[in-house]
């Protein structure tokens, strides 16, 4: 059965450069501090890309065990929260590492998503795997289709289905600063174009190569009206770490759709979940 409303909590974090364990202190204070100031429930807590370490030609060299120590925390908050755990990090696996999305959940069971889009513009797509499959993931009765930063761009890719793949688009990224109205403009037509909400957790400060992050990190209805939404972060000395949260409803999503059945014409798409 469907959750009526879905508490989501996302971090807009200054990742430490290739520091896991600082990280880790960063992430369980955030959330810890967030959560603990209200009753409010959560169901699902979203990290950026890659946020033990950062995103850059480190990675390679970062990459952990499927079932290693990142995934042992991200466990361990699932845990603590009774939520779901989303977030990137860099995982070794028959001899290829990918970038890995993985949704984590409370009693251990997990789905994971490979990096399909890796940036070229850059050294991870001569040192990351490409992913090839299309993944949606269930938590408390929504339909979760999981995308890496870079994804944002590929429409065909994210397209849902005229009779529902999901419910939530859910990007992790380390978007750069210099094109921030991309990311929130791409954000916004991801959920028009779906009828999807989309949850866009980004990072901000400046990483290890010199390259600053404005954050931007949103929640986004299925008319592409922000929800909750940072503004940029432009001050790379005090960047705006800041958790944020929005409460999601089904009842609305489902209204929204049987009024405006715009899926009964998308276009055909021989692209498959798998």
């Amino acid at each position: 059965m469907k959750k009526e409303e879905l508490h989501i909590a996302l971090y807009q974090q200054n990742i430490v450069w290739e520091q896991p364990d600082e990280n880790f202190s960063k992430v369980e204070a955030a959330f810890g501090k967030a959560l603990s100031s209200d009753n409010m429930p959560v169901d699902i807590l979203v990290m950026p890309e890659t946020f033990t370490t950062g995103f850059g030609d480190h990675m390679a060299r970062q990459a952990e065990p499927p079932k290693g120590r990142t995934f042992d925390f991200a466990l361990s908050m699932a845990r603590r929260y009774d939520a779901l755990f989303v977030a990137t990090w860099t995982v070794l696996e028959d001899g290829v590492v990918y970038n890995r999305l993985y949704l984590v959940r409370p009693d251990g069971s997990f789905d994971y998503y490979d990096k399909a889009h890796t940036f070229r513009m850059s050294s991870e797509a001569s040192q990351i795997g490409r992913g090839t499959r299309r993944v949606t993931a269930e938590w408390r009765g929504w339909r979760i289709k999981p995308a890496v930063c870079y994804d944002l761009r590929f429409p065909l890719w994210l397209r849902n289905s005229s009779d529902w793949d999901y419910d939530m688009l859910l990007f992790c990224a380390n978007w750069p600063g210099s094109r921030y109205e991309a990311w929130r403009t791409l954000l916004k037509a991801r959920a028009i174009e779906n009828l999807s909400y989309v949850v866009g957790c980004n990072r901000v400060g400046r990483d290890g190569t010199g390259i600053d992050y404005a954050g931007c990190s949103a929640i986004v209805d299925y008319k592409g009206i922000p929800m909750v939404q940072a503004d940029p972060s432009t001050d790379s000395g005090n960047p705006l770490e800041i958790v944020l949260r929005a409460t999601l409803s089904a009842e609305r999503l489902a209204t929204f759709r049987e009024h405006w059945p715009f899926n009964l014409d998308f276009d055909s798409c021989e692209l498959k979940n798998v």
